[in-house]
């Protein structure tokens, strides 16, 4: 590939970009004078100018850092040509998140610039009491520790953490803007949230393939190439499904479709297609002849050329997106006659009264255990049928464990429970047993670790795949920490306690960050559990069967006890919230209180029985099995061990003095 075709890629897309954001304001009137105060037409367009230079910054280093991670090996030159181009577009980051905080105060309290207090004492105000302000400042310091980490580290692994961090520093920007003004606020947040992320990697992953490709190997860029567009496949379902679901937001009809907002929106829908297209045809036609000599290679980086073309333009009109006006407009619960004061705390109407129908009938989709969900479905399902077409088995009870431990996990991320569990203790008692016992009794016999490890095919070259992080996160020192039988007794019983009579209650009831959170912590501490108990994946510690049926007798007794705390309980936890939510005197709020004790210590009975019948059985197998073993090994030594011990016992009997 020639220097012009590396300058192409990346000028194509910030050209574009730019371009696209210009006109979209012009056409949606994204940066026109407000008729109230008006900040200025330096800050009106400084604005979403900076904000497009966030965009494109974020995602070089996102998609450079994954790429790191999952596409090149650390003892190649081209790992280092990527950490560079993260660390270069880490301080660009830094200065327009920096930038685009200034405007935003410009914009939302506009203030002469001076070296005076008046003006020092604003700036001060802003990015320490106001959520915005808050939320650049963070986004600023991060990138900024990005930029040293990029330029200092070299280690694989710390790499994969600071790729983390990266990807949740996005969090705090996405909480702001449009996503607070609806009351579809939840699936507002998640699909801006996952429409930033998974557009970061795809188009940050594009430009480091284009920009590492002299130092990638002859032969070998085939295959970074394939890692990339299996990567930007997952990217493009992503970004699709979280973009359809946040213009369904916006939009709501289809009448809106023809606003300004509207055709902007299908002129990304637009774009994110010919993007599609483009990847079809990376894999179908052109990977396949990356190897051969001729003309095909040369076409390959001048069609990436184009495909960061319209990734430029899907960029630019969102940028614009963000500045202009929805064509949904709603009307704030509090400013509604008579609202309830459910409807003031979550922005939303109450739901109908909750009865067994209505617990199965209403849905309240969450995006983001949608795509988790069906991606745990197809990628298991997918191994499994790896592992049949080379002639390998899979036990068929695995396979319906997972689906089933899948299917209940959806329901309860996303159907009725999801529903009530902001309004009813009992609910979100509810989602919490089934989180923590039910869904891991399904999900841990499934063995997902295991049929990874047996399908997920070895790299050679260095680099590390999923296989190979799973190896990594197996026999690290964390996870044999976590593991322990101890510790995980400890924090399935403690962060029972510690999660309800602290302020990270409250945290998760009212916060739709925490709210993810408590699923994923629930979750997790409650798969640690059952795997100790009956798990068959690979683990550091798993303690002897009498032990396993002690620790779960004495953590169920916590539960009990908690679940009978509850029950006698005059005082209502997290009172400011839950007192105030309900259906009035036909579900007092300390009866649903004391419905949830009911829940916390009867649902948790029959996942307990049931450990407690496979625990058993399986103490009786492995009994049998040992039992076997040491008949076995008698047969083909003639019982020496036996032999050698009654021999022990005569020379003992014989050195015993006669009296």
């Amino acid at each position: 590939m020639n220097r012009t075709t590396r300058i192409v890629g990346p000028g194509a897309l910030l050209v574009v970009a730019f371009a696209a954001l210009l006109a979209a304001l012009a056409y949606g009137g994204g940066a026109q004078a407000p008729i109230a105060i008006d900040p200025g037409a330096l800050v009106r367009y400084g604005l979403p100018i900076s904000t497009t230079l966030v965009d494109l910054s974020e995602a070089g280093v996102i998609g450079a850092l994954v790429l790191c991670s999952f596409a090149f090996a650390a003892h190649k030159s081209e790992f280092g040509r990527a950490l560079d181009i993260a660390a270069a577009c880490a301080g660009v980051w830094t200065v327009a998140s920096a930038v685009t905080g200034f405007f935003t105060m410009q914009n939302t309290d506009p203030e002469p610039i001076s070296f005076g207090s008046q003006f020092g004492a604003v700036l001060s105000n802003f990015v320490t009491n106001d959520a915005a302000g808050r939320a650049w400042l963070t986004t600023t310091l991060i990138a900024a520790g990005l930029t040293v980490v990029c330029f200092a580290v070299r280690n694989q692994t710390l790499i994969a953490l600071f790729t983390i961090v990266a990807i949740l520093s996005l969090i705090p920007v996405a909480l702001q803007g449009h996503a607070g003004d609806t009351a579809s606020h939840d699936s507002a947040t998640t699909s801006i949230y996952l429409h930033v992320v998974f557009a970061s990697i795809w188009l940050g992953g594009l430009v480091t393939v284009l920009l590492c490709r002299r130092q990638l190997e002859s032969g070998r860029i085939s295959v970074v190439i394939e890692r990339y567009s299996t990567i930007a496949l997952i990217c493009f379902v992503v970004v699709a499904i979280s973009g359809y679901v946040n213009a369904e937001i916006r939009i709501g009809t289809l009448t809106n479709l023809l606003t300004p907002y509207g055709i902007l929106v299908l002129v990304k829908v637009f774009a994110i297609g010919a993007l599609g297209l483009f990847g079809v045809s990376q894999r179908r036609f052109f990977l396949s002849r990356m190897l051969r000599p001729g003309k095909e290679r040369k076409y390959f980086w001048w069609l990436i050329s184009a495909e960061l073309a319209f990734m430029g333009l899907a960029e630019g009109v969102a940028a614009a997106l963000s500045r202009t006006q929805d064509p949904k407009i709603e009307i704030p619960a509090s400013q509604t006659s008579n609202p309830s004061a459910a409807d003031l705390l979550t922005g939303a109407p109450l739901p109908p009264a909750p009865s067994f129908a209505n617990y199965f009938t209403l849905w309240n989709i969450d995006i983001l255990w949608l795509l988790l969900c069906s991606f745990g479905l197809f990628f298991y399902l997918a191994a499994v049928w790896r592992l049949h077409r080379r002639g390998d088995k899979w036990p068929i009870h695995r396979t319906i464990l997972w689906i089933a431990g899948i299917l209940v996990l959806f329901y309860i991320t996303c159907g009725g429970v999801n529903v009530y569990e902001k309004y009813l203790f009992s609910a979100h008692m509810a989602a919490h047993m089934v989180l923590t016992m039910a869904v891991p009794v399904l999900l841990v016999p499934a063995a997902p670790i295991t049929l990874a490890l047996r399908a997920i095919n070895k790299r050679e070259d260095g680099s590390r795949g999923a296989r190979e992080w799973i190896m990594l996160a197996v026999h690290s020192k964390p996870f044999e920490f976590f593991a322990n039988p101890i510790v995980v007794a400890l924090l399935f019983a403690g962060s029972l306690w510690a999660f309800y009579y602290t302020p990270i209650f409250s945290w998760a009831t009212t916060d739709h960050v925490g709210h993810e959170w408590m699923i994923v912590h629930f979750l997790i501490v409650g798969y640690l559990f059952v795997s100790m108990l009956i798990g068959v994946d690979p683990a550091p510690h798993r303690p002897a069967y009498p032990m396993r049926l002690l620790i779960l007798l004495g953590t169920m007794a916590f539960h009990a006890f908690f679940g009978l705390t509850l029950i006698t309980s005059s005082g209502l936890l997290s009172a400011s919230w839950y007192g105030a939510m309900g259906w009035g005197p036909s579900i007092p709020a300390i009866s649903d209180q004391q419905t949830a004790g009911g829940i916390a210590w009867s649902i948790g009975e029959l996942p307990t029985l049931a450990l407690a019948i496979i625990v058993a059985f399986m103490w009786s197998r492995h009994d049998a099995r040992e039992s076997k073993r040491y008949d076995r090994k008698a047969d083909r030594d003639g019982d020496a061990e036996l032999t050698a011990y009654n021999e022990m016992l005569a020379k003992r009997a014989a050195r015993q003095p006669t009296r």
